[in-house]
Protein backbone atom coordinates (compact mmCIF):
# COMPACT_ATOMS: atom_id res chain seq x y z
CA UNK A 1 0.00 0.00 0.00
CA UNK A 2 3.07 2.71 0.82
CA UNK A 3 4.78 1.50 -2.48
CA UNK A 4 0.98 2.81 -4.59
CA UNK A 5 0.79 6.01 -2.32
CA UNK A 6 4.53 6.87 -3.59
CA UNK A 7 3.87 6.03 -7.44
CA UNK A 8 0.69 8.18 -6.79
CA UNK A 9 2.53 10.88 -5.25
CA UNK A 10 5.12 11.06 -8.04
CA UNK A 11 2.89 10.62 -11.22
CA UNK A 12 0.61 13.84 -9.50
CA UNK A 13 3.80 15.97 -8.51
CA UNK A 14 5.03 15.36 -11.96
CA UNK A 15 1.74 16.16 -13.73
CA UNK A 16 1.43 19.49 -11.42
CA UNK A 17 4.85 20.31 -12.54
CA UNK A 18 3.81 20.36 -16.36
CA UNK A 19 0.70 22.10 -16.11
CA UNK A 20 2.43 24.63 -13.12
CA UNK A 21 4.88 24.87 -16.35
CA UNK A 22 2.23 25.62 -19.06
CA UNK A 23 0.65 28.08 -17.27
CA UNK A 24 4.51 29.98 -16.48
CA UNK A 25 5.87 30.04 -19.74
CA UNK A 26 2.88 30.16 -21.73
CA UNK A 27 4.14 28.08 -24.93
CA UNK A 28 2.58 28.74 -28.46
CA UNK A 29 1.06 25.15 -28.25
CA UNK A 30 -0.42 23.54 -24.74
CA UNK A 31 -2.20 21.16 -26.23
CA UNK A 32 1.31 18.56 -26.63
CA UNK A 33 2.35 19.30 -22.84
CA UNK A 34 -1.28 18.60 -21.61
CA UNK A 35 -0.96 15.24 -22.93
CA UNK A 36 2.26 14.75 -21.81
CA UNK A 37 0.59 15.51 -18.48
CA UNK A 38 -2.07 12.99 -19.36
CA UNK A 39 0.37 10.09 -20.29
CA UNK A 40 2.12 10.43 -16.61
CA UNK A 41 -0.82 10.46 -15.32
CA UNK A 42 -2.08 6.84 -16.69
CA UNK A 43 1.67 5.62 -16.17
CA UNK A 44 0.85 6.27 -12.44
CA UNK A 45 -2.17 4.70 -12.39
CA UNK A 46 -0.48 1.72 -14.04
CA UNK A 47 2.59 1.51 -11.37
CA UNK A 48 -0.37 2.04 -8.86
CA UNK A 49 -2.29 -0.40 -9.91
CA UNK A 50 0.85 -3.00 -10.07
CA UNK A 51 1.82 -2.31 -6.81
CA UNK A 52 -1.78 -3.27 -5.46
CA UNK A 53 -1.23 -6.44 -7.46
CA UNK A 54 -3.76 -5.89 -10.27
CA UNK A 55 -1.22 -6.03 -13.59
CA UNK A 56 -4.32 -6.50 -15.96
CA UNK A 57 -6.25 -3.00 -15.65
CA UNK A 58 -1.99 -1.86 -15.05
CA UNK A 59 -1.43 -3.18 -18.64
CA UNK A 60 -4.51 -0.89 -19.88
CA UNK A 61 -3.15 1.75 -18.13
CA UNK A 62 0.10 1.41 -19.68
CA UNK A 63 -0.65 1.00 -22.91
CA UNK A 64 -3.01 4.06 -22.92
CA UNK A 65 0.09 5.91 -21.46
CA UNK A 66 1.80 5.14 -24.66
CA UNK A 67 -0.88 6.40 -26.65
CA UNK A 68 -1.09 9.63 -24.78
CA UNK A 69 2.93 9.99 -25.25
CA UNK A 70 2.87 9.37 -28.67
CA UNK A 71 -0.43 12.24 -29.27
CA UNK A 72 1.45 14.69 -27.61
CA UNK A 73 5.05 14.26 -29.54
CA UNK A 74 3.06 14.03 -32.89
CA UNK A 75 1.58 17.13 -31.66
CA UNK A 76 5.02 18.73 -31.12
CA UNK A 77 6.31 17.51 -34.69
CA UNK A 78 3.33 18.85 -36.20
CA UNK A 79 3.64 20.66 -39.60
CA UNK A 80 5.09 23.99 -38.91
CA UNK A 81 6.66 23.38 -35.29
CA UNK A 82 10.03 23.00 -34.76
CA UNK A 83 10.49 19.72 -36.30
CA UNK A 84 9.61 21.45 -39.96
CA UNK A 85 9.65 18.15 -41.85
CA UNK A 86 8.23 14.95 -40.09
CA UNK A 87 7.58 12.93 -42.72
CA UNK A 88 10.44 11.65 -42.99
CA UNK A 89 10.07 10.43 -39.27
CA UNK A 90 6.49 8.99 -39.20
CA UNK A 91 7.89 6.70 -42.50
CA UNK A 92 11.18 5.79 -40.68
CA UNK A 93 9.41 4.95 -37.02
CA UNK A 94 6.51 2.98 -39.20
CA UNK A 95 9.17 0.84 -40.92
CA UNK A 96 11.36 0.47 -37.40
CA UNK A 97 7.91 -0.28 -35.43
CA UNK A 98 7.01 -3.24 -38.31
CA UNK A 99 10.98 -4.44 -37.79
CA UNK A 100 10.69 -4.80 -34.01
CA UNK A 101 7.64 -6.93 -34.59
CA UNK A 102 9.23 -9.36 -36.54
CA UNK A 103 12.00 -9.84 -35.21
CA UNK A 104 10.47 -10.22 -31.70
CA UNK A 105 7.90 -12.36 -32.83
CA UNK A 106 9.92 -14.92 -35.32
CA UNK A 107 13.53 -14.22 -33.91
CA UNK A 108 12.85 -13.91 -29.90
CA UNK A 109 10.04 -15.66 -30.02
CA UNK A 110 8.38 -17.89 -26.69
CA UNK A 111 5.07 -15.90 -26.86
CA UNK A 112 7.06 -12.42 -27.09
CA UNK A 113 8.75 -12.51 -23.87
CA UNK A 114 12.45 -13.16 -22.77
CA UNK A 115 11.34 -13.99 -19.71
CA UNK A 116 8.91 -11.60 -18.01
CA UNK A 117 9.57 -8.80 -20.52
CA UNK A 118 6.86 -7.59 -22.53
CA UNK A 119 7.72 -6.60 -26.07
CA UNK A 120 4.85 -4.34 -26.34
CA UNK A 121 6.58 -1.85 -23.54
CA UNK A 122 9.58 -2.53 -24.89
CA UNK A 123 8.50 -1.12 -28.55
CA UNK A 124 6.62 1.76 -27.52
CA UNK A 125 9.65 2.64 -25.67
CA UNK A 126 12.15 2.52 -28.03
CA UNK A 127 10.02 4.22 -30.90
CA UNK A 128 9.17 6.68 -27.30
CA UNK A 129 13.26 7.19 -27.35
CA UNK A 130 13.63 7.68 -31.66
CA UNK A 131 10.95 10.30 -31.67
CA UNK A 132 12.68 12.71 -28.27
CA UNK A 133 15.68 11.82 -29.76
CA UNK A 134 15.00 13.19 -33.06
CA UNK A 135 13.72 16.28 -31.10
CA UNK A 136 16.83 16.95 -29.20
CA UNK A 137 18.92 17.08 -32.78
CA UNK A 138 16.56 19.52 -34.47
CA UNK A 139 16.45 21.78 -31.72
CA UNK A 140 20.38 21.63 -30.74
CA UNK A 141 21.05 22.46 -26.92
CA UNK A 142 17.88 22.47 -25.58
CA UNK A 143 17.95 21.44 -21.91
CA UNK A 144 14.11 20.28 -22.10
CA UNK A 145 14.59 18.06 -24.96
CA UNK A 146 17.72 16.34 -22.81
CA UNK A 147 15.02 16.03 -20.36
CA UNK A 148 12.72 14.48 -22.29
CA UNK A 149 15.19 12.10 -23.78
CA UNK A 150 16.52 10.95 -20.10
CA UNK A 151 13.14 10.06 -19.16
CA UNK A 152 12.49 7.90 -22.36
CA UNK A 153 15.90 6.46 -21.56
CA UNK A 154 15.02 5.71 -17.73
CA UNK A 155 11.33 3.99 -18.98
CA UNK A 156 13.19 1.42 -21.70
CA UNK A 157 16.11 0.55 -19.31
CA UNK A 158 13.19 -0.05 -16.59
CA UNK A 159 10.67 -2.24 -19.06
CA UNK A 160 13.81 -4.32 -19.65
CA UNK A 161 15.16 -4.77 -15.99
CA UNK A 162 12.43 -4.56 -14.31
CA UNK A 163 10.84 -8.02 -14.99
CA UNK A 164 14.57 -9.92 -14.85
CA UNK A 165 15.72 -8.58 -11.57
CA UNK A 166 11.88 -6.95 -9.89
CA UNK A 167 12.81 -4.46 -7.05
CA UNK A 168 13.48 -0.80 -6.19
CA UNK A 169 16.59 -0.17 -8.28
CA UNK A 170 14.93 -1.57 -11.28
CA UNK A 171 12.05 0.99 -10.95
CA UNK A 172 14.07 3.40 -10.43
CA UNK A 173 13.93 4.32 -14.25
CA UNK A 174 10.07 5.27 -13.77
CA UNK A 175 10.68 7.56 -11.11
CA UNK A 176 13.31 9.03 -13.55
CA UNK A 177 10.61 9.31 -15.98
CA UNK A 178 8.48 11.68 -14.23
CA UNK A 179 11.18 13.38 -12.60
CA UNK A 180 12.82 14.64 -15.80
CA UNK A 181 9.91 15.17 -17.23
CA UNK A 182 8.42 17.23 -14.73
CA UNK A 183 11.01 19.28 -14.51
CA UNK A 184 11.57 19.78 -18.42
CA UNK A 185 8.26 21.79 -18.68
CA UNK A 186 9.67 23.93 -15.82
CA UNK A 187 12.44 24.97 -17.51
CA UNK A 188 12.07 28.10 -19.50
CA UNK A 189 13.32 26.28 -22.68
CA UNK A 190 10.08 24.05 -23.57
CA UNK A 191 8.85 27.32 -25.01
CA UNK A 192 11.01 26.98 -27.78
CA UNK A 193 9.85 23.13 -28.70
CA UNK A 194 6.34 24.66 -29.85
CA UNK A 195 7.49 27.80 -31.44
CA UNK A 196 6.88 27.54 -35.05
CA UNK A 197 9.00 27.25 -38.08
CA UNK A 198 8.56 27.64 -41.93
CA UNK A 199 7.69 24.23 -43.13
CA UNK A 200 9.91 22.45 -45.48
CA UNK A 201 8.43 19.67 -47.13
CA UNK A 202 9.86 16.78 -48.69
CA UNK A 203 9.46 15.78 -52.37
CA UNK A 204 7.64 12.70 -52.71
CA UNK A 205 9.34 9.53 -53.54
CA UNK A 206 8.07 6.09 -54.56
CA UNK A 207 10.03 4.47 -52.05
CA UNK A 208 8.85 6.36 -49.30
CA UNK A 209 5.64 5.09 -49.98
CA UNK A 210 5.83 1.37 -50.64
CA UNK A 211 8.13 1.64 -47.17
CA UNK A 212 4.90 3.12 -45.71
CA UNK A 213 3.16 0.54 -47.14
CA UNK A 214 5.01 -2.50 -46.22
CA UNK A 215 5.38 -1.21 -42.46
CA UNK A 216 1.21 -0.56 -42.42
CA UNK A 217 0.83 -4.49 -44.13
CA UNK A 218 3.45 -6.20 -41.47
CA UNK A 219 1.39 -6.39 -38.86
CA UNK A 220 -1.93 -8.02 -40.58
CA UNK A 221 0.88 -10.59 -42.24
CA UNK A 222 2.42 -11.55 -38.96
CA UNK A 223 -1.06 -12.18 -37.46
CA UNK A 224 -2.33 -14.24 -40.40
CA UNK A 225 1.39 -16.38 -40.32
CA UNK A 226 1.04 -16.97 -36.15
CA UNK A 227 -3.18 -17.67 -37.01
CA UNK A 228 -1.66 -20.52 -39.77
CA UNK A 229 0.81 -22.11 -37.55
CA UNK A 230 -2.00 -22.59 -34.26
CA UNK A 231 -2.61 -20.00 -31.63
CA UNK A 232 -1.34 -16.59 -32.16
CA UNK A 233 0.56 -15.99 -29.11
CA UNK A 234 1.44 -12.68 -29.51
CA UNK A 235 -1.94 -11.00 -30.32
CA UNK A 236 -1.25 -7.97 -27.43
CA UNK A 237 2.24 -6.80 -29.37
CA UNK A 238 0.78 -7.31 -32.58
CA UNK A 239 -1.94 -4.87 -31.69
CA UNK A 240 -0.04 -2.47 -30.58
CA UNK A 241 2.13 -2.69 -33.19
CA UNK A 242 -1.14 -2.11 -35.80
CA UNK A 243 -2.20 0.44 -34.08
CA UNK A 244 0.59 2.42 -34.01
CA UNK A 245 1.80 2.27 -37.90
CA UNK A 246 -2.08 2.91 -38.51
CA UNK A 247 -2.07 5.92 -36.50
CA UNK A 248 1.45 7.22 -38.42
CA UNK A 249 0.05 6.22 -41.48
CA UNK A 250 -3.02 8.35 -40.63
CA UNK A 251 -0.93 11.05 -39.34
CA UNK A 252 1.27 10.78 -42.54
CA UNK A 253 -1.80 11.10 -44.86
CA UNK A 254 -3.47 14.13 -42.86
CA UNK A 255 0.09 15.80 -43.30
CA UNK A 256 -0.32 15.22 -46.69
CA UNK A 257 -3.54 16.67 -47.09
CA UNK A 258 -2.91 19.71 -45.26
CA UNK A 259 0.01 20.76 -47.35
CA UNK A 260 -1.38 20.26 -50.57
CA UNK A 261 -4.89 22.23 -49.03
CA UNK A 262 -2.53 24.95 -48.33
CA UNK A 263 -0.74 24.86 -51.23
CA UNK A 264 -3.72 25.31 -53.22
CA UNK A 265 -4.94 28.16 -51.28
CA UNK A 266 -1.45 30.20 -51.12
CA UNK A 267 -1.62 29.59 -55.42
CA UNK A 268 -5.22 30.73 -56.00
CA UNK A 269 -4.71 33.55 -53.94
CA UNK A 270 -1.41 34.87 -54.93
CA UNK A 271 -2.62 34.40 -58.25
CA UNK A 272 -5.52 36.45 -58.03
CA UNK A 273 -3.54 38.95 -56.26
CA UNK A 274 -1.51 39.24 -59.37
CA UNK A 275 -4.41 39.97 -61.58
CA UNK A 276 -5.37 43.08 -59.25
CA UNK A 277 -1.38 44.16 -59.47
CA UNK A 278 -1.37 43.99 -62.85
CA UNK A 279 -4.38 46.74 -63.14
CA UNK A 280 -3.81 48.71 -60.16
CA UNK A 281 -2.85 52.09 -61.81
CA UNK A 282 -1.72 53.75 -58.73
CA UNK A 283 -0.48 53.20 -55.55
CA UNK A 284 -3.64 53.36 -53.10
CA UNK A 285 -5.14 50.16 -55.76
CA UNK A 286 -2.01 48.53 -55.03
CA UNK A 287 -2.59 48.96 -51.65
CA UNK A 288 -6.05 48.04 -51.59
CA UNK A 289 -4.90 44.58 -53.72
CA UNK A 290 -2.25 43.96 -50.93
CA UNK A 291 -4.46 43.77 -48.10
CA UNK A 292 -7.27 41.92 -49.79
CA UNK A 293 -4.81 39.44 -50.75
CA UNK A 294 -3.53 39.07 -46.62
CA UNK A 295 -7.00 38.70 -46.15
CA UNK A 296 -7.78 35.80 -48.02
CA UNK A 297 -4.53 34.23 -47.32
CA UNK A 298 -4.92 34.39 -43.48
CA UNK A 299 -7.18 33.33 -41.34
CA UNK A 300 -9.49 36.81 -39.95
CA UNK A 301 -8.51 36.35 -36.44
CA UNK A 302 -4.43 35.83 -37.04
CA UNK A 303 -3.90 39.66 -38.55
CA UNK A 304 -4.14 42.23 -35.55
CA UNK A 305 -3.05 44.87 -37.98
CA UNK A 306 -1.56 45.65 -41.65
CA UNK A 307 0.20 48.25 -42.85
CA UNK A 308 1.33 49.53 -46.46
CA UNK A 309 3.74 52.06 -46.24
CA UNK A 310 5.73 52.63 -49.93
CA UNK A 311 8.49 54.95 -48.10
CA UNK A 312 11.05 54.16 -45.67
CA UNK A 313 10.13 57.43 -44.03
CA UNK A 314 6.83 56.12 -43.17
CA UNK A 315 8.16 53.35 -41.10
CA UNK A 316 9.87 53.11 -37.43
CA UNK A 317 13.16 52.14 -36.76
CA UNK A 318 12.70 48.59 -35.97
CA UNK A 319 10.84 48.29 -39.71
CA UNK A 320 13.80 49.55 -41.38
CA UNK A 321 16.43 47.58 -42.66
CA UNK A 322 20.24 47.88 -41.39
CA UNK A 323 23.07 48.92 -43.30
CA UNK A 324 24.57 45.33 -43.78
CA UNK A 325 26.42 44.68 -46.13
CA UNK A 326 24.61 42.80 -49.33
CA UNK A 327 21.81 42.67 -50.54
CA UNK A 328 18.61 43.29 -47.87
CA UNK A 329 16.28 40.32 -46.63
CA UNK A 330 13.32 39.45 -47.67
CA UNK A 331 12.07 40.04 -44.79
CA UNK A 332 12.50 39.88 -40.31
CA UNK A 333 11.08 39.73 -37.33
CA UNK A 334 9.94 42.99 -34.74
CA UNK A 335 9.74 41.12 -31.01
CA UNK A 336 6.59 41.47 -29.41
CA UNK A 337 5.48 41.43 -25.69
CA UNK A 338 3.36 38.89 -26.09
CA UNK A 339 4.90 35.11 -26.88
CA UNK A 340 2.35 34.28 -28.99
CA UNK A 341 1.96 37.48 -31.51
CA UNK A 342 4.79 39.26 -33.07
CA UNK A 343 5.39 41.29 -36.50
CA UNK A 344 6.45 40.76 -39.71
CA UNK A 345 8.02 43.05 -41.83
CA UNK A 346 8.43 42.09 -45.41
CA UNK A 347 10.08 45.19 -47.61
CA UNK A 348 8.92 46.26 -51.06
CA UNK A 349 12.38 46.22 -52.54
CA UNK A 350 13.61 44.98 -56.07
CA UNK A 351 17.51 45.18 -56.16
CA UNK A 352 17.05 45.63 -60.13
CA UNK A 353 14.96 48.44 -59.96
CA UNK A 354 15.64 50.23 -56.67
CA UNK A 355 16.97 53.21 -59.15
CA UNK A 356 13.47 53.36 -60.46
CA UNK A 357 11.74 54.07 -56.96
CA UNK A 358 14.63 54.26 -54.19
CA UNK A 359 12.25 55.55 -51.60
CA UNK A 360 11.74 51.56 -50.48
CA UNK A 361 8.61 50.92 -48.00
CA UNK A 362 7.67 47.51 -46.25
CA UNK A 363 3.97 45.03 -45.63
CA UNK A 364 4.15 45.05 -41.97
CA UNK A 365 1.60 42.46 -40.45
CA UNK A 366 1.35 42.06 -36.45
CA UNK A 367 -0.34 38.96 -35.70
CA UNK A 368 -0.12 35.50 -34.31
CA UNK A 369 3.44 33.88 -34.76
CA UNK A 370 2.50 30.74 -36.13
CA UNK A 371 0.33 31.70 -38.76
CA UNK A 372 2.88 34.39 -39.88
CA UNK A 373 5.49 32.06 -39.77
CA UNK A 374 3.39 29.24 -41.64
CA UNK A 375 2.94 31.69 -44.62
CA UNK A 376 6.27 33.75 -44.38
CA UNK A 377 6.98 32.74 -47.98
CA UNK A 378 3.79 33.65 -49.48
CA UNK A 379 3.78 37.01 -47.92
CA UNK A 380 7.60 37.55 -49.15
CA UNK A 381 6.34 36.81 -52.74
CA UNK A 382 3.34 38.97 -51.95
CA UNK A 383 5.89 41.98 -51.09
CA UNK A 384 7.70 41.41 -54.00
CA UNK A 385 4.87 41.21 -56.49
CA UNK A 386 3.68 44.47 -54.70
CA UNK A 387 6.56 46.40 -55.10
CA UNK A 388 6.95 44.98 -58.80
CA UNK A 389 3.60 46.81 -59.38
CA UNK A 390 4.97 49.90 -57.69
CA UNK A 391 8.19 50.21 -59.57
CA UNK A 392 6.15 49.57 -62.85
CA UNK A 393 4.03 52.69 -61.95
CA UNK A 394 6.93 54.23 -61.25
CA UNK A 395 8.67 53.29 -64.30
CA UNK A 396 5.36 54.54 -66.27
CA UNK A 397 4.89 57.97 -64.62
CA UNK A 398 9.00 58.47 -65.53
CA UNK A 399 7.89 58.14 -68.71
CA UNK A 400 5.54 60.07 -69.37
CA UNK A 401 6.95 62.89 -67.07
CA UNK A 402 9.77 62.61 -69.96
CA UNK A 403 7.62 62.60 -72.75
CA UNK A 404 5.88 65.68 -71.00
CA UNK A 405 9.40 67.26 -71.11
CA UNK A 406 10.36 66.32 -74.31
CA UNK A 407 6.81 67.69 -75.70
CA UNK A 408 7.20 70.94 -73.46
CA UNK A 409 10.66 71.39 -74.75
CA UNK A 410 10.00 70.87 -78.71
CA UNK A 411 7.14 73.27 -78.15
CA UNK A 412 9.35 76.17 -76.68
CA UNK A 413 12.69 75.43 -78.27
CA UNK A 414 12.26 78.50 -79.96
CA UNK A 415 11.00 80.55 -77.51
CA UNK A 416 12.29 83.84 -75.88
CA UNK A 417 10.02 82.55 -72.43
CA UNK A 418 12.10 81.18 -69.37
CA UNK A 419 10.65 76.85 -68.54
CA UNK A 420 11.93 75.57 -65.83
CA UNK A 421 10.41 72.42 -64.09
CA UNK A 422 11.84 71.52 -60.19
CA UNK A 423 11.37 68.81 -58.42
CA UNK A 424 10.28 68.68 -54.83
CA UNK A 425 14.44 68.69 -53.73
CA UNK A 426 14.57 71.95 -55.87
CA UNK A 427 16.55 70.41 -58.43
CA UNK A 428 16.13 71.38 -61.84
CA UNK A 429 14.53 68.72 -64.11
CA UNK A 430 14.18 70.96 -67.07
CA UNK A 431 15.10 74.13 -68.15
CA UNK A 432 14.55 75.67 -71.69
CA UNK A 433 17.55 77.02 -73.91
CA UNK A 434 16.35 80.68 -72.84
CA UNK A 435 17.92 80.39 -69.36
CA UNK A 436 21.12 78.91 -70.83
CA UNK A 437 21.42 81.85 -72.98
CA UNK A 438 20.08 84.09 -69.89
CA UNK A 439 22.81 82.83 -67.84
CA UNK A 440 25.45 82.45 -70.82
CA UNK A 441 26.16 78.94 -70.35
CA UNK A 442 26.56 76.08 -72.54
CA UNK A 443 24.76 73.63 -69.97
CA UNK A 444 23.96 73.46 -66.59
CA UNK A 445 25.22 70.82 -64.52
CA UNK A 446 23.43 67.10 -63.99
CA UNK A 447 22.22 67.87 -60.64
CA UNK A 448 21.97 71.70 -60.75
CA UNK A 449 19.35 73.32 -57.82
CA UNK A 450 17.76 76.67 -57.96
CA UNK A 451 20.06 77.51 -55.13
CA UNK A 452 23.03 76.84 -57.62
CA UNK A 453 21.49 79.84 -60.08
CA UNK A 454 19.97 82.44 -57.47
CA UNK A 455 22.01 85.20 -55.79
CA UNK A 456 23.06 84.20 -52.39
CA UNK A 457 20.95 87.38 -51.11
CA UNK A 458 17.84 85.58 -52.71
CA UNK A 459 18.38 81.98 -51.68
CA UNK A 460 16.58 81.78 -48.16
CA UNK A 461 13.68 83.47 -49.98
CA UNK A 462 13.12 81.33 -52.68
CA UNK A 463 13.44 78.31 -50.20
CA UNK A 464 10.70 79.38 -47.73
CA UNK A 465 9.18 80.00 -51.19
CA UNK A 466 9.56 75.87 -52.64
CA UNK A 467 8.76 74.91 -49.40
CA UNK A 468 5.47 75.94 -48.76
CA UNK A 469 2.33 75.10 -51.13
CA UNK A 470 0.16 77.32 -53.59
CA UNK A 471 0.99 79.23 -56.46
CA UNK A 472 3.36 82.43 -56.54
CA UNK A 473 5.31 85.56 -58.18
CA UNK A 474 8.54 85.90 -56.44
CA UNK A 475 11.26 88.31 -57.66
CA UNK A 476 14.73 87.41 -57.79
CA UNK A 477 18.73 87.93 -59.17
CA UNK A 478 20.52 84.94 -61.17
CA UNK A 479 24.03 84.67 -61.30
CA UNK A 480 25.80 84.70 -64.79
CA UNK A 481 28.42 83.06 -66.40
CA UNK A 482 30.67 86.06 -65.80
CA UNK A 483 29.61 87.08 -62.33
CA UNK A 484 27.19 89.71 -63.24
CA UNK A 485 23.34 89.16 -62.43
CA UNK A 486 20.11 89.46 -63.96
CA UNK A 487 16.83 90.52 -62.46
CA UNK A 488 13.89 88.13 -63.41
CA UNK A 489 10.17 88.01 -61.89
CA UNK A 490 9.40 84.16 -61.46
CA UNK A 491 5.94 82.96 -61.80
CA UNK A 492 5.67 79.43 -60.15
CA UNK A 493 2.68 76.78 -59.99
CA UNK A 494 2.57 73.92 -57.45
CA UNK A 495 2.08 70.89 -59.61
CA UNK A 496 3.44 68.18 -56.88
CA UNK A 497 -0.01 66.70 -56.69
CA UNK A 498 -0.26 66.22 -60.27
CA UNK A 499 1.09 62.78 -61.84
CA UNK A 500 2.73 63.80 -64.64
CA UNK A 501 4.59 66.72 -63.20
CA UNK A 502 4.85 66.02 -59.71
CA UNK A 503 7.01 69.17 -58.91
CA UNK A 504 6.80 73.10 -59.58
CA UNK A 505 6.44 74.69 -62.76
CA UNK A 506 8.00 78.27 -63.12
CA UNK A 507 8.44 80.81 -65.90
CA UNK A 508 10.58 83.05 -65.86
CA UNK A 509 10.70 87.38 -67.83
CA UNK A 510 14.15 89.16 -67.57
CA UNK A 511 13.96 92.39 -67.41
CA UNK A 512 16.24 93.86 -69.83
CA UNK A 513 19.02 95.56 -69.98
CA UNK A 514 18.16 100.01 -70.25
CA UNK A 515 14.81 99.35 -68.35
CA UNK A 516 14.65 99.77 -64.88
CA UNK A 517 12.88 96.94 -62.68
CA UNK A 518 10.57 99.87 -61.02
CA UNK A 519 8.68 99.91 -64.48
CA UNK A 520 7.47 96.25 -64.39
CA UNK A 521 7.73 96.07 -60.88
CA UNK A 522 3.73 95.86 -59.02
CA UNK A 523 2.71 98.27 -56.80
CA UNK A 524 4.64 100.01 -54.07
CA UNK A 525 2.47 97.93 -51.49
CA UNK A 526 4.67 94.69 -52.78
CA UNK A 527 8.07 96.14 -53.21
CA UNK A 528 8.86 94.52 -49.91
CA UNK A 529 8.95 91.55 -51.64
CA UNK A 530 11.32 92.26 -53.84
CA UNK A 531 15.38 91.97 -53.60
CA UNK A 532 17.39 94.48 -51.61
CA UNK A 533 19.72 95.74 -54.23
CA UNK A 534 16.49 96.52 -56.49
CA UNK A 535 15.18 98.39 -53.39
CA UNK A 536 18.21 100.44 -53.27
CA UNK A 537 18.31 101.46 -57.40
CA UNK A 538 14.45 102.36 -57.20
CA UNK A 539 15.42 104.96 -54.85
CA UNK A 540 18.36 106.44 -56.51
CA UNK A 541 16.29 106.25 -59.45
CA UNK A 542 13.92 108.65 -57.40
CA UNK A 543 16.24 110.85 -56.25
CA UNK A 544 18.52 111.35 -59.34
CA UNK A 545 17.27 114.80 -60.08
Amino acid sequence: MLRAIEWAVLGICSAAAIVYGVRRHRPARVGPWLLLACAIVASAAGDVLTALNRPGVADVCFYAMFVLVACGLLQLTRVGATLVDRARLIDLLALACSTLLVVWVFVIGDAGRIGNISGAYVIGALLLLAVVTRLLVAVGRNLTAMLLVIGAVGVLVSDIVQPLWPGRLSESGFVVLYLAWGAAALHPSMVRLTEPATPRPSPWRRRWAALLGVSVATPPVVLLIEAAHGAVGDGVVIAVTGAITLLLTITRLTDSMTLNRRALTRERGLRQASAALVAAADTASVGEAVRAAVVQLMPPDAVRSIDFATDDSQLTLEAVPGVDAGPPPRSWWIEDADHDHATLVCPLWLEPLAVARPSGGALILAGRRDTLTATRDTLEVLAGQAALALDRISLVEAVGRRDSDLYLRAVIRNSADIMVVIDEDQRIRYASPSLRELLGVDDLPPLATLDDLVHPDDRNQMRQVFRSSGDGVVYCSLLRADDSQALVEATYRDLREDRLVQGFVVTMRNFTRGHEPTERLPHGDNLDELPARVNRRSARHKFRY
